[in-house]
């Protein structure tokens, strides 16, 4: 029989995690001897191995205790379960490592190939290094967040790009960032604007990321924070196409 104390240092944890234990219900509290310490046996190291192995594997203590209780074949399913858990994590933090390394590397591509393309397009068609910088942040987020919609919403905007006309409303939106907000031509920009959105959608709405999202909200507000103008514009358009 051993000491409270010399069971942690053979096992490996504290005696604060141990009286931990106790106070959950995982390891039981033997009795104390006539000196007045508790006093631990091998089936109680035994115990504290299972307890402090699932416990470093991330399994929730009150988890633990209710497999304390399981039968073996629940038992042995619960531990296929966490290897299964356990080997998603370690997939997820190689390949978490594999772009840290790239990062470090200068190789790390966080954006589709045709996306870095499109951002090599709009300043050839004359759009400011702010616009490209801000439209490349804001695509990282979107892709970052919404993986299954965003090439949904990208082919959209490229393909609208590709229009001449609309392609210059957005070299227009681009360079309305340095005017004033009261500047008529917010006006004129933003009656512009809410048409052709009317004339390319119509009725239906265009692509959007998934309902309840707070993206789309925190995208146009990092666009209206840029420019006193962009704000106006942003209110002017949504005014205009309101039902």
């Amino acid at each position: 029989m051993i000491t409270i104390g010399q069971l942690a240092g053979y096992v490996g944890v504290s005696i604060k995690t141990i009286r931990v234990y106790h106070d959950k219900g995982l390891l039981p509290e033997p009795d104390r001897d006539a000196s007045g310490y508790r006093r631990y046996g091998a089936h109680d190291a035994i115990d504290l191995i299972k307890i402090r192995t699932l416990a470093e594997a991330g399994v929730p203590l009150a988890r633990i205790r209710d497999l304390r209780s399981a039968a073996d074949e629940e038992f042995q399913q619960a531990l296929r379960e966490i290897d299964d858990e356990l080997t998603a994590r370690i997939h997820g933090l190689q390949a978490m490592r594999g772009r840290l390394r790239r990062l470090a590397a200068g190789e790390l591509t966080l954006l589709p190939t045709e996306v870095g393309a499109h951002l090599e397009d709009l300043a050839l068609w004359g759009f400011t290094p702010r616009w490209v910088d801000l439209q490349r942040d804001l695509w990282i987020l979107v892709f970052a967040t919404h993986p299954d919609h965003a090439i949904t919403l990208f082919h959209d905007q490229a393909e609208t790009l590709t229009d001449p006309a609309l392609r210059q409303l957005f070299l227009d939106y681009d360079r309305a960032h340095d005017l004033a907000a009261a500047d008529p031509r917010i006006d004129a920009l933003a009656h512009r604007i809410a048409e052709a959105h009317r004339e390319r959608y119509g009725p239906d709405e265009p692509p959007e990321l998934d309902t309840g999202s707070e993206i789309p909200a925190l995208i146009q507000g990092t666009v209206n924070a840029s420019s006193p103008a962009w704000r106006r514009l942003d209110t002017l358009i949504r005014a205009q196409l309101e039902p």
